[in-house]
């Protein structure tokens, strides 16, 4: 499968700090790409680069076949972007706002009108068309943001974490938008510090830290990669631990782990569903008093706790405060 996106040894000083440090991404057509990572990580100064909104210190970018450092403007042609924040202007319509952007692509004013219709029926927002952008919901906002992103109809679109700040319905909205554009074969870049949201969207994630790659995958390839099944008997209050624990590590791989604050032991198995089989039934045997057990799988959440040392920051990575203006490819 031919690649929409490939970046190699991507490198970014701010000053003397390296805050990117050999990125490598390949994004086959068609697909998305989830490119997670903490707060401070790189990640939307990787979206900076990639957008042509920043100059690299070293390395490649090549959108659709373009050089995007050598030829940014071909490139930009070929990149619809959706930020963290939207782009829009609070006091025109959403129709006005589409058409303005139509209309900075080169449009002409017919054209530039029809395509404003077409994308705010798509993106469900046709009923809205007449009303100021500032009277939309947040979910609308983040549609209409998406819409300006689709304009001229670019191959690769690129998602700065796109449902940050979105109740529940809006997130699923954005979510069914997201997955039509790839059915259609817009190719995604997608960034977020939702997991859930990785894991539902993406076909294969990188995850950076510190400005380095440090694993990339499929969701259940990085999930198997930090160990199988977990399993975790509840004993009873006052219970003793220590047969439990001798019982799971029996049947388990590796030391068991246990919670003194939930009176739960844990140990990763093998096969779950077998293994817990057969450890209730030792426990038993034991005189082990359990008034619960369970197996699940890895969560992307253990992956990233796991490769990272950090739970998943809900907030927005905010980017360095540089001259970014002076940056910009021309």
């Amino acid at each position: 499968m031919s690649l929409a996106v490939e970046v190699q040894g991507l490198v970014k000083y701010y000053g003397k700090v390296r805050v990117l440090d050999g990125i490598d991404l390949e994004i086959p057509r068609g697909t998305v790409m989830g490119l997670l990572g903490p707060n401070g990580a790189g990640k939307t100064t990787t979206v900076r680069i990639v957008t042509t909104l920043l100059r690299a210190s070293a390395g490649s970018v090549r959108i659709a076949g373009v050089d995007v450092l050598k030829h940014p403007a071909r490139a930009r042609t070929r990149i619809g972007l959706s930020g963290q924040y939207a782009a829009i202007d609070a006091n025109l319509t959403g129709f006005e706002n589409l058409r303005m952007v139509a209309r900075l692509y080169g449009m002409n004013h017919k054209r530039a009108a029809e395509r404003a219709t077409e994308l705010l029926a798509a993106l469900g927002l046709d009923h809205a068309a007449g009303r100021r952008a500032g009277t939309y919901s947040g979910g609308m906002v983040r549609r209409l943001d998406l819409a300006g992103a689709l304009v001229c109809r670019p191959p690769v679109v690129v998602l700065d974490e796109p449902t940050t700040g979105l109740d529940p319905h809006g997130r699923l909205d954005m979510w069914r938008v997201i997955g039509e554009l790839v059915d259609d074969g817009t190719t995604v870049l997608l960034t977020t510090q939702y997991l859930e949201e990785a894991d539902l969207l993406a076909d294969r994630i990188t995850v950076i830290d510190r400005g380095r790659v440090i694993a990339r995958g499929s969701a259940d390839e990085l999930k198997t990669s930090i160990g199988g099944d977990k399993l975790t008997v509840t004993l009873a209050a006052g219970q003793d631990a220590a047969p439990a624990r001798k019982v799971l590590g029996e049947v388990g791989i590796g030391e068991p782990e246990y919670d003194e604050g939930a009176d739960a032991v844990a140990v990763v198995v093998g096969d779950g569903t077998r293994t817990m089989v057969e450890a209730l039934r030792r426990l038993d045997d034991a005189g082990v008093h359990v008034v619960d057990a369970a197996v699940h799988r890895p969560t992307l959440d253990d992956v990233f706790l796991s490769l990272t040392g950090k739970s998943a920051d809900r907030k927005p990575e905010v980017p360095a405060r540089e001259s970014v203006q002076e940056e910009i490819l021309s």
